[in-house]
Formats: C-alpha cells, sequence, structure tokens
C-alpha cells in the first residue's frame, strides 16, 4: 500500500527493523512518523533502543506517534 514512498523513507535512515514493523501495522503513525523532521525521527528511533519486546515496540509507537 505504501511502495515506493515507504521504502525511500527506510532507505534513508537506519530504522530498526521492530520499528519500521510496527509503523507499518499503523498507519496513522507511519504518515506521521514521515512528516517529522529528520531529527525528530532520530529521537523516535533513539527511543527504541530500551524497547525489548514486539509489543513493547508497538506501545511505544502508539504513546509517541498517535
Amino acid at each position: 500500500k505504501y511502495g515506493i514512498h515507504w521504502m525511500r523513507l527506510m532507505n534513508k535512515i537506519e530504522m530498526p527493523m521492530g520499528l519500521g514493523m510496527a509503523l507499518a501495522q499503523n498507519e496513522a503513525a507511519m504518515t506521521k512518523f514521515a512528516a517529522l523532521s529528520e531529527s525528530e525521527k532520530q529521537k523516535i528511533i533513539d527511543g527504541t533502543h530500551f524497547v525489548e519486546s514486539k509489543s513493547e515496540m508497538k506501545q511505544y509507537v502508539i504513546k509517541n506517534l498517535c
């Protein structure tokens, strides 16, 4: 559904796999993440280093992007 735009975004930044998967499952969060500045995106990415499970990542995305 997101195609080339999403792939370009993923290639521009080093995104943890879990964050990418969580964003792919949440359209609103993905849209908001895509609209962030590069420094804001990096803050979200940096915060994932403390996430230890798939369910925690889902909650992290909801808390920070929805």
